[in-house]
């Protein structure tokens, strides 16, 4: 039996593939609400930050987000990915 292949996605911070499970998922739906999608099953164009702190660090600097989804992205968004992120390093 052949072996699946992983679905990989590419990081908006360093822009390299990784594995899809291994990064976590930001979202933009319908009603352009942005969010962290935890169950990665959200409909709506998705952006992926791989499990890196320069990458986060980078995110929020930049602004990626902005570029990502063709909008403002308010702050408190990238606030919410850098606790999340750096709330999940604490555990």
């Amino acid at each position: 039996m052949p072996d699946k292949k992983l679905p990989l996605r590419m990081c908006v911070s360093c822009r390299e593939l990784k594995d899809k499970k291994s990064m976590l998922r930001i979202v933009k739906n319908a009603e352009g609400k942005i969010f962290i999608d935890f169950s990665s099953k959200a409909s709506g164009r998705g952006a992926y930050i791989c499990d890196n702190v320069e990458c986060v660090k980078r995110l929020k600097s930049k602004r990626l987000l902005n570029k990502t989804f063709s909008c403002n992205v308010d702050d408190n968004v990238y606030a919410s990915v850098e606790e999340e992120y750096f709330g999940k390093k604490q555990s």
